[in-house]
């Protein structure tokens, strides 16, 4: 698949990395191509699977936990049990790893309640599960607005300050969410750059109070950007889930060098027998062992590495509200 893109694809990809609703136009004039030809271009990774751009959300931004799920099934039971949970709204990133045995997924809960029916009641309950182990987000070190594309550097300085938008303010507080909202970002989570006359349709607003009501979520840090890739596009087609036990003390150290690294495409510090998780993207398992015995074995203080090379995803596609 890899041969199937070039140069100017990976430079697109970096394009709406930086801003995922940038006009055609002003990409186009960045990368030094027609409008039609970038319009061309996404149209067809799009179409390919290959690049969605995506409005995501912060559930923590809204007092909802995130938690990382290991279930441990029944070889033929795996499977079914990972799209049952892939068609569970609170979802993402659903995963089989680990000879096709172990499920890895992303599940957001809105309360304490939620948590202790999903992870006491209903899981242990399913047919054939033989397990579960709950890892709860703590703090993210890399990951959400961030992303990997922009560690991957396609784009030179000049094009990426012509593509930057200008940055937004913070503002701090609680953000109430009525229904538009939940309707516009249930949309935006399936195309990020839907017009605004398309989501004034959805959400029955008008495009102006569209548009200032993503403006404000995104300064309250509910709502950003985000890109759906598929890393065959860059040459990755390795991506491994990493385990890892870190000395308290070297927790914050151990996160922040993880975040550096150009082969991290998520890392964060978890609760659960281990205390740091990470998604790691290399081209081959060569570079996979590279990337251990090298940049992860200079890391300080871990005292436990677990691997779980992913074989097949099950759900990309980020949580809905």
């Amino acid at each position: 698949m890899e041969s199937d893109y070039d140069e100017l694809d990976r430079r697109l990809v970096h394009a709406l990395q930086i801003d995922g609703r940038a006009p055609f136009s002003t990409i186009a004039e960045a990368l030094g191509v027609s409008d039609r030809t970038i319009a061309r271009r996404y149209a067809r990774m799009r179409s390919a699977g290959a690049i969605r751009v995506l409005g995501g959300f912060d559930p923590t931004a809204l007092g909802a936990v995130l938690w990382f799920l290991r279930v441990r099934c029944a070889p033929a039971a795996a499977l079914p049990v990972a799209e049952a949970l892939a068609g569970r709204p609170d979802t993402s990133w659903v995963s089989l790893n680990s000879g096709g045995t172990e499920i890895t997924c992303v599940v957001r809960t809105e309360s304490e309640a939620d948590s202790e029916a999903l992870l006491l009641a209903k899981l242990p309950r399913t047919p054939r599960v033989e397990g579960v182990t709950a890892h709860s987000v703590l703090h993210a070190f890399y990951g959400g607005p961030d992303n990997l594309v922009g560690k991957l550097g396609w784009l030179d300085t000049a094009a990426i300050e012509r593509l930057r938008p200008p940055p937004l303010p913070h503002r701090p507080g609680p953000v109430r969410l009525d229904d538009g909202d939940r309707k516009l970002l249930a949309l935006l989570a399936t195309d990020g750059r839907a017009g605004f006359e398309q989501l004034a349709a959805a959400t029955g607003w008008s495009p102006t109070t569209v548009r200032r009501r993503m403006t404000e979520l995104r300064e309250h840090g509910v709502l950003y950007l985000d890109l759906d890739v598929d890393w065959r596009v860059f040459g990755g087609n390795a991506r491994t889930l990493l385990w890892l036990s870190v000395a308290p003390a070297h927790l914050e150290e151990a996160g922040r060098a993880l975040a550096g690294h150009p082969e991290i495409a998520f890392a964060a510090a978890t609760t659960g027998p281990t205390n740091l998780y990470a998604s790691v993207v290399c081209a081959n398992q060569r570079e996979l062992y590279r990337y251990l015995t090298t940049r992860i074995a200079a890391l300080p203080a871990i005292t436990h590495l677990e691997t779980a090379p992913v074989i097949r995803t099950v759900k990309q596609a980020a949580n809905r509200i």
